[in-house]
């Protein structure tokens, strides 16, 4: 599957437009991460936790929507956005969005 996050791409004609195609997921961090995010607030610095948790969303988000592509019998996805809302005190939203297509 072919993921950019241009409208084409390139070298390659879009046959078919398949319409929009959505992953998402909702996280929170647990106390074992806060509690380490809270002492690496207290002395600055990259917050590794929350980082690695970031990661981890969107690499999910991305497989659900690659997923829902595939399903639609897309080979590719053009104009792959990352949108994150907080949800609730804590935890937030990771969504990924595209349009799912057909190429030569």
């Amino acid at each position: 599957m072919i993921v950019v996050t241009t409208d084409s791409v390139e070298g390659r004609r879009i046959v078919e437009t398949l319409g929009m195609v959505r992953g998402n997921t909702v996280r929170a961090a647990n106390f074992g991460r806060d509690l380490g995010a809270f002492f690496k607030n207290l002395v600055g610095g990259e917050v590794e936790e929350y980082t690695k948790l970031l990661a981890e969303s969107r690499e999910q988000a991305l497989d659900r929507m690659i997923a829902e592509a595939t399903a639609r019998g897309a080979n590719a996805v053009v104009g792959l956005r990352f949108v994150t809302s907080e949800i609730a005190s804590g935890c937030a939203e990771l969504l990924a969005y595209g349009t799912a297509v057909r190429i030569d």
